[in-house]
């Protein structure tokens, strides 16, 4: 007689996301960079054009840089700068 075998439990780690949802358009297509060199991030839909520029903070990661975007959208600062197609 054997003993029985234990189960394997594999743990999953998620991944942040690479695009996230737009405030105006509602579609998953912002991308959040961060430029370390100029001290800057930025955030730019490729569905709709909205953009917004930031300076960044001690700590600062591309979520970071969208959670502040979409807090600033939403909270009608003037900020982001909208390009008309």
């Amino acid at each position: 007689m054997g003993r029985r075998r234990r189960k394997v439990v594999k743990i999953v780690r998620r991944a942040l996301p690479q695009l996230y949802l737009c405030p105006r358009c509602g579609k998953s297509t912002v991308k959040a960079t961060i430029n370390k060199k100029q001290n800057q991030a930025s955030v730019v839909c490729s569905n709709c054009k909205l953009n917004a520029k930031f300076r960044l903070t001690s700590q600062m990661n591309e979520v970071d840089a969208y959670c502040q975007f979409v807090d600033n959208y939403y909270s009608g600062d003037k900020e982001e700068e909208a390009v008309v197609a």
